[in-house]
């Protein structure tokens, strides 16, 4: 399952999300989206993990939860068109 965690905090990195959602299930891959001219993160990001029921829990329990200073948005990505 393709998950979306928004309103991250900037200072968030890939390692710290993956180590967030590895608590649940092993995660297949972690991408923050960052700014193409600055390299900077957008402040949210999406992660992909191979076990869905894992995966709906992580939702259930991260989303609303505070992470580093912010409260953040999580829940299953909507498919790219």
């Amino acid at each position: 399952m393709n998950i979306y965690i928004g309103n991250l905090n900037y200072r968030v990195k890939e390692s710290d999300l993956q180590q967030v959602l590895e608590d649940y299930a092993p995660v297949s891959s972690v991408k923050i989206i960052k700014d193409r001219e600055t390299g900077k993160s957008k402040g949210f990001g999406f992660v992909e993990m191979e076990n869905d029921a894992a995966a709906r829990q992580a939702i259930e329990e991260l989303n609303g939860a505070d992470f580093e200073g912010r409260t953040m948005v999580v829940k299953e990505a909507r498919p790219k068109f």
